[in-house]
């Protein structure tokens, strides 16, 4: 008898089941940096203003949405974070929505440097 070469969760991996249940995808957001301060802009079709929370924590961006659709009985939600590797000026922070896309404007604070070391990576 040969020993399965799969994890037992490996079948699951092509449904994409987080995706599906968060409506999520690797490319429903872009972030960058200009002009000293950090941009990010989410897809967030089909939601209202009011159906999303925008916070920030220690370093940590957290965007949260949820909608009910009662005619279809549906509920939608969206959360992800997002970590910064620079000091965020947070009374700077901005937030707008239009078209179905989040965009946040977080200004890097004046001096701040990012934070960590480099690896050197042998072969």
């Amino acid at each position: 008898m040969a020993l399965p070469t799969t994890t037992p969760s490996s079948w699951m991996r092509g449904l994409d089941l987080p995706s599906r249940l968060f409506e999520t995808g690797s490319d429903d957001y872009e972030l960058y940096e200009e002009d000293d301060e950090f941009v990010l802009n989410v897809e967030l079709p089909g939601f209202d203003v009011a159906d999303i929370d925008v916070f920030w924590d220690d370093s940590m961006l957290n965007i949260a949405a949820e909608r009910e659709d009662e005619q279809r009985g549906e509920r939608r939600t969206y959360h992800r974070r997002f970590r910064f590797p620079k000091r965020v000026d947070d009374e700077g922070i901005a937030a707008n929505y239009t078209n179905g896309i989040l965009e946040v404007h977080l200004p890097v604070e004046t001096g701040a440097t990012a934070r960590g070391k480099q690896i050197k990576v042998e072969g």
